[in-house]
């Protein structure tokens, strides 16, 4: 049996999918199985733990495609992604409308604009890697969703 060599992590990350993109479209909302009974009462785009959720998701791909010595964790991303399939399915979505929000420009320029927003208050400087890596050093430290997704 032939053990393959663990990737260096700028190359690990190179090849990772991104979070928000791949794993919350591909393996967050692919199945539709347990929906719940009750429809839901608001849309996904007005879901509060969706959306921050998604902010944290899109925050953590950020940071770790802005700071070099920061990778993501695509594993924790996977089961994090299922997490939030099972919460997003039991609050009665249907996995066509989880795919359209996913497909949706308006909710992704949501998402990407509270993530921005988010990253300025904690000190972010547009092309300035190392306040990402700031942040994301902060980030995993406080233990928040985006931190658990990163890893330095």
């Amino acid at each position: 049996m032939t053990i393959a060599k663990p990737l260096h992590p700028a190359r690990r990350a190179a090849l990772a999918v991104p979070v928000l993109a791949a794993l919350l479209s591909a393996g967050l909302f692919a199945g539709q199985q347990a929906v719940a009974q009750t429809a839901p009462t608001v849309p996904l785009t007005k879901n509060a733990h969706v959306m921050e959720s998604l902010t944290q998701a899109r925050i953590a791909d950020v940071i770790r495609h802005q700071c070099p010595s920061i990778s993501g964790r695509t594993i924790t991303a996977f089961f994090k992604a299922e997490q939030l399939k099972s919460y997003a399915l039991q609050q009665g979505y249907s996995g066509d409308q989880i795919k359209a929000f996913l497909k949706d420009p308006a909710a992704k320029a949501e998402i990407h604009a509270r993530a921005d927003k988010a990253l300025a208050a904690k000190g972010v400087t547009p092309g300035d890697a190392q306040s990402y890596c700031k942040v994301g050093k902060a980030e995993i430290a406080s233990g928040t969703l985006a931190g658990s997704l990163l890893s330095d």
